[in-house]
């Protein structure tokens, strides 16, 4: 085990804590701020008040883009949850040509520049679905993040997937289990962990996701991220996009504080 010296583990925590309250006290500024009883941001805050909240409690284009934010995320994590668990297994179980490049082509659209897959999808579906009789519409905007979120299934199951026994599955076969008896049975309650994780950080993942949003999303429809980035340029409405920027970050970091809890559970259960 590696020892720091006194000097050492000062500077360390030293960094660690400037790192930390620069990544964390802009967004305990934001959320502060959703509390600010002015229609602009500022510092110090005045007087603190709930009459934002309750402006986008009831505020019908907040509430429609929240919808859709939940539609949208929940339509990507289940494609993403049936994909990724899927490709796992057939590249855990099976060799064949090409296993490496399928490998790559799954983990490559969560590496790409969020722009470079919104303009491909944006001009996929303008210039040959469109063209064709296809109108594509709120579907493809689910499509198009359901392809960067299966990673997140990917990489949970196939990691698990790495570690299990097969000679339980081998077992149940002798017993006289069916293909899908020993999936319920057996199989299944192995990675479950691992697949819940892997699918509650996928819906976080597109819950925020702007950038292949604004390519993708049809005319007229805003998700929560989408809604925030146009009202912006409107500064008379900074405290209300400070108020439906706490709800995503609360909405975001739930599913990760549990797949981060599910995680831990399954190492310390091994």
């Amino acid at each position: 085990m590696l020892r720091l010296s006194r000097t050492s583990r000062i500077i360390l925590i030293a960094l660690v804590t400037f790192v930390l309250i620069f990544m964390y006290v802009p967004l305990l500024v934001l959320i502060l701020n959703s509390f600010n009883q002015s229609n602009i941001s500022s510092w110090p805050i005045a007087t603190f008040s709930f009459k934002w909240w309750e402006f986008a409690a009831t505020y019908q284009p907040i509430r429609t883009a929240l919808l859709n934010s939940i539609i949208v995320a929940t339509g990507s994590t289940i494609i993403a949850a049936i994909l990724g668990t899927l490709v796992a297994f057939a590249l855990k179980g099976y060799d064949f040509f090409g296993k490496g490049t399928v490998n790559l082509l799954v983990v490559l659209p969560i590496a790409l520049p969020g722009v470079v897959t919104g303009v491909a999808f944006s001009n996929t579906y303008n210039s040959f679905l469109s063209p064709a009789g296809f109108n594509i519409g709120y579907f493809g905007m689910i499509v198009a993040h359901a392809t960067f979120c299966i990673v997140m299934v990917f990489n949970n199951v196939f990691a698990r997937l790495k570690r299990m026994n097969p000679s339980l599955q081998e077992a149940s076969a002798d017993l006289g289990a069916g293909l899908w008896q020993t999936f319920r049975l057996v199989t299944f309650p192995q990675f479950r962990t691992a697949f819940v994780a892997g699918a509650l950080l996928a819906f976080a993942l597109s819950f925020d996701e702007v950038v292949v949003t604004i390519f993708t999303a049809p005319p007229g429809v805003d998700t929560l991220p989408l809604w925030i980035l146009k009202e912006m340029s409107r500064p008379n409405n900074a405290s209300v996009v400070n108020v439906v920027a706490t709800v995503v970050i609360l909405i975001s970091l739930i599913p990760v504080f549990i797949s981060q809890r599910l995680t831990r559970a399954q190492d310390e259960g091994k």
